[in-house]
């Protein structure tokens, strides 16, 4: 029995039904791929609005964090907290936070006390005043009295006006009980305003799950899941959300995959079915959820675009393969035009393979960023230069609309004023400053210069913008600044010279001394003995030599200030501290106080003005006899330790008085700053001076192992 073969139109039919069938199979499978690419894409946009919109939320918190803590030290506040009845007190204390919170530019601030009744406000004078009014229901209020800091989002009691709250406790000292709350209230009326403007939802929740703010109105007050009794009561008994009582549930219904962060939602927003992508972001130190979406939309079509594509793909295949059949047919008639054509290709495409070598490597090799969007401003077109200085691959950017990463968050307003007038056209012809974010966190300043986009055919397709990288001018500008303001100081401590070396002749210690050997000199010559004789010419001669001191005092002092150098040699430091002890010790034993010292063996010789030195030291060791003058006479001691290590002498002038105050210590070495009510505020100035012209430095601290103030002096030591 032969076997039957399938007839020709059968063998045809199968065949086409062969590639119907493939070309089908390959449109799902890219309608797949592209779907797949476009929803990662779409992740990634998500995972960096995010990152964009939590910068912003943590900005507007963090910018007033601060504030209650400050504020709440004032003695104003704490004399309002003691006599809470006292009206001055009272109208200073509203005064202060109505100043405070005009400076800081937030929405209020106000001071209840333990009871949780405001006792001062910024908005005192108003109708509305918070004066009088009690918030202990205020779950921030309860937090702040077990001694907490608190964060918390409601709708204002008195105002009706939603905000931020940030609370702090009042102590009289860090240990002392909690005697009121500190509040300020913060609006996010700003960042509503941003997120309204953008295209895709945005929403936050609170930690029970209910939306308070965000782009889309009709979503607030409502929970993501039936809320319990238990909230319920709690919301109601708070007042979190003013007359809210019920919190339905959000409209739309989700679609979660396990180990997925993200996840689909579908809704209807003004009437229209809608499709997002939505990805969450816990704030912790907050206690909400922000979370961004983003519109499927595009999913759809990238799918559709692709299949479409590759079934025209698979189209064109199959008609290639009939052409190529027909083209079998004529090949040898065809043979030596198709080998011309392939010559003339090959030189075509050499030709068009250098024209874009030769592009690609003036694009590479620009300085200037340049950056192509679409009208609807997705970018469409990045260079290196571009990529370089905002950090980010030009797959990250490609595609990307507004908000951009890096977009500086402190700057989203400006940011879209600026977008929106480039994609309108009415950007400025002489470009527009604008601070961006690098991905490493660093700050970039550009000039960015707007112009349209014309494509092949004439016609507007997009704006091209250039962006100039001014970073380097901007910090050259800060220097020069920077630059005049110490010129501008080198001239005041010029001025401050002058004054020093015109006070320097005013030394207390050798007119001092001199004082103390006149007194001894006029008793020894009432004597009139023979042996008072000998004592009187020996204190006539340490008065000439106290007077010689202070006129080289005066002379070293004055060419230190104009500049000049020095007498420099070799000083034993043993022996200047032998001298500055010997010059002192009338001091010491009319204030009954001790000078201890402690040398490392073997101290070598450092390169300096001895007379200079040895009034540093005298000066520095007064100041610390001064110090302890109201304390007991057993703790009117004063230690001085010398030691050497890594080619410097340091020495340590250490005192057991009161010390100095924290917000003191950074003015001990200003001109004319002085703690001593008859002081004129030069003599740690000179002595710094002294120090910093031998090439030391002279420091000041507080004792760390108790009360009591520590001056550090180092000098380099001859190589």
């Amino acid at each position: 029995m032969s076997r039957t073969s399938l007839s020709p139109v059968l063998r045809r039919g199968l065949l086409a039904l062969l590639a119907a069938l493939l070309l089908a199979l390959a449109a799902w499978a890219a309608g797949h791929w592209a779907e797949r690419r476009e929803l990662q894409i779409k992740v990634q946009g998500l995972q960096r609005a995010v990152e964009v919109h939590a910068l912003g939320l943590r900005g507007a918190a963090e910018k007033f964090d601060y504030l209650p803590f400050t504020a709440a030290q004032h003695p104003l506040i704490l004399a309002l907290l003691r006599q809470p009845l006292d009206a001055a007190a009272r109208l200073q204390a509203n005064r202060y936070v109505a100043q405070v919170q005009t400076h800081s530019g937030a929405a209020a601030l106000y001071l209840l006390d333990a009871q949780g009744k405001a006792l001062a406000a910024s908005n005192w004078q108003t109708s509305d005043s918070f004066v009088g009014q009690n918030y202990a229901s205020r779950p921030y209020f309860e937090e702040a009295m077990r001694g907490q800091r608190s964060v918390f989002y409601g709708v204002g009691l008195t105002t009706g006006v939603p905000g931020l709250f940030i609370a702090a406790p009042v102590r009289a000292d860090a240990a002392g009980p909690v005697l009121g709350v500190m509040v300020v209230k913060v609006s996010l009326d700003a960042l509503e305003a941003t997120w309204a403007k953008a295209q895709d939802p945005v929403l936050l929740y609170d930690a029970r799950g209910i939306a308070f703010l965000g782009s889309v109105k009709d979503w607030y007050y409502r929970s993501r899941q039936p809320l319990s009794p238990a909230d319920l009561a709690w919301l109601d008994a708070h007042g979190q959300y003013g007359g809210h009582r019920s919190y339905a549930t959000m409209p739309w219904a989700d679609e979660r995959v396990p180990d997925q962060a993200e996840y689909r939602i579908q809704t209807r927003i003004a009437g229209r079915q809608r499709q997002f992508l939505a990805l969450d972001q816990a704030l912790p130190e907050l206690g909400w959820t922000l979370t961004v979406m983003s519109d499927l939309a595009e999913l759809r079509q990238a799918r559709n675009l692709a299949q479409a594509l590759a079934a025209l793909a698979g189209g064109l295949g199959l008609l290639g393969a009939l052409y190529w059949r027909l083209r079998e047919r004529r090949f040898a008639e065809q043979r030596l035009a198709r080998l011309e054509l392939e010559q003339r290709v090959q030189e075509r495409t050499r030709e068009l393979q250098e024209a874009h070598a030769f592009r690609k490597a003036m694009e590479d090799s620009l300085l200037v960023g340049m950056r192509a969007r679409a009208p609807d401003g997705r970018i469409i077109y990045v260079n290196p230069a571009l990529c370089e200085m905002v950090g980010y691959r030009a797959e990250e950017l490609l595609g990307a609309k507004p908000p951009y990463p890096y977009w500086h968050p402190d700057d989203l307003d400006q940011h879209w004023r600026d977008s929106e007038a480039a994609l309108s056209g009415r950007a400025a012809l002489n470009g527009f400053e604008s601070r961006v974010r690098h991905r490493d966190g660093h700050e970039v300043y550009t000039m960015v210069y707007t112009a349209p986009l014309i494509d092949a055919a004439g016609q507007h397709s997009g704006w091209m913008s250039s962006v100039v990288d001014i970073t380097a001018q901007k910090q050259a500008e800060e220097r020069q600044r920077l630059q005049d303001a110490q010129l501008q100081r080198s001239a005041r401590l010029a001025g401050l010279g002058e004054m020093a070396s015109t006070l320097a002749h005013e030394l207390n210690q050798p007119l001092m001394a001199l004082s103390n050997f006149a007194l001894a000199a006029r008793a020894f010559a009432e004597q009139g003995s023979i042996n008072s004789q000998g004592l009187l010419i020996e204190s006539l001669d340490e008065i000439v030599a106290q007077a010689q001191r202070a006129a080289e005092i005066v002379k070293r002092l004055r060419g230190l200030v104009r500049q000049r150098g020095g007498v420099h040699e070799a000083v034993d430091i043993a022996a200047l501290l032998a001298r500055v002890q010997a010059l002192l010790a009338p001091e010491l034993r009319l204030r009954k106080a001790r000078l201890r010292l402690k040398l490392q063996e073997g101290l070598p010789a450092v390169r300096g003005d001895p007379l200079l030195l040895e009034q540093l030291m005298i000066n520095l060791l007064m100041n610390a006899l001064q110090a302890g003058q109201e304390l007991a006479q057993e703790r009117r001691q004063i230690e001085i330790e010398v030691s050497v290590e890594a080619q410097v002498l340091s020495l340590q002038v250490r005192d057991h008085g009161p010390g100095i105050a924290p917000e003191l210590l950074g003015h001990l070495f200003d001109p004319f700053f002085s703690t001593k009510p008859d002081g004129l505020g030069l003599g740690l100035k000179i002595c710094r001076s002294i120090a910093e012209a031998h090439g030391g430095a002279l420091s000041a601290a507080n004792r760390l192992d108790g009360p009591g103030a520590c001056f550090s002096l180092s000098l380099p030591l001859p190589p």
